[in-house]
């Protein structure tokens, strides 16, 4: 696909149209904006969220209503269906243009104050950077899901979501590194909050996988190898190891205490509290029924 950065003028200086036209020619699904930087409302057709038969949206793909519905499905390369009559209307009335980063396979994460933008300077991989009005938009090549909050004032844009055309930006867009994709990842909350977690719970008494200790040795060792080496989304990090060891080793009876408390030191080790330690471990065993 080509990049986004072939288009070198100043989107404001084009009509909504054109730029929309040309941005589409360069492989960015795109949409109309009305006041209030919101899609236009759905056609009679799709006020009942009947068009295509895909019912709140889930499916991925565009919409099959010939307007620009459904705000991020209505996101197209076609300019046969963007320059239509039937979106005629809409982009008389549009002040800007956004895209669909899903479908471009792009991620957009947006990071809407300066203490945003700070944070992500110190934390996630250099890429490229579009300026927005109160932050920044950062720009990595390949999907995720989408998810909102993730972090006080940061947004990330990708599947079965849209953002603003702000211009090209700067930088050499990279590739979307695993910092990004763990900002998505949500531990589940917890049933209870344990002061104590025994091993003795972990289900003991199935048929050993493991053959010989070498096995459990390694995944233990590669364990504290990952959290050690998490640069950022630490509790994220913490949380998916944890899920894996007991997924891979907690049934069997082999993991014992001392096997937990080398996986808590290197949780500690990195800054995570004793009681993040328990909580994740529960959260971890309750993830999977144990």
């Amino acid at each position: 696909m080509t990049q986004p950065a072939v288009i070198r003028r100043d989107p404001p200086a084009l009509s909504p149209l054109r730029t929309a036209l040309e941005l589409a020619a360069a492989g960015l699904p795109v949409l109309p904006l009305r006041h209030g930087k919101v899609p236009f409302g759905n056609c009679r057709t799709c006020a009942a969220v009947a068009c295509g038969g895909r019912p709140n949206m889930k499916d991925a793909g565009p919409c099959q209503c010939p307007g620009p519905c459904h705000a991020w499905a209505a996101a197209t390369t076609d300019p046969s269906v963007i320059a239509s009559p039937a979106w005629a209307s809409a982009w008389r009335e549009a002040v800007t243009v956004a895209y669909h980063p899903g479908g471009a396979r792009l991620t957009v994460v947006d990071l809407d104050d300066t203490a945003a933008v700070a944070w992500a300077r110190q934390t996630l991989p250099a890429t490229r950077i579009v300026p927005t009005t109160r932050g920044e938009h950062w720009i990595y090549r390949g999907a995720m899901t989408s998810a909102n909050k993730v972090r006080p004032e940061v947004d990330i844009k990708s599947r079965m979501s849209y953002a603003r055309w702000l211009g090209p930006g700067t930088g050499t867009m990279t590739t979307l590194p695993d910092e990004v994709r763990a900002l998505a990842v949500k531990e589940p909350s917890p049933a209870r909050r344990p002061h104590v977690v025994t091993v003795a719970a972990l289900g003991g008494g199935g048929e050993c996988r493991h053959r010989t200790p070498v096995y459990l040795e390694r995944g233990i060792a590669m364990a504290e190898q990952r959290i050690t080496e998490a640069r950022s989304a630490v509790h994220a990090t913490v949380y998916r190891t944890f899920l894996a060891v007991l997924s891979a080793h907690g049934r069997c009876g082999c993991l014992t205490e001392a096997h937990m408390a080398r996986l808590f030191s290197a949780a500690q080790a990195k800054g995570e509290s004793a009681r993040h330690c328990v909580d994740a471990w529960a959260n971890a065993r309750a993830a999977l029924g144990m």
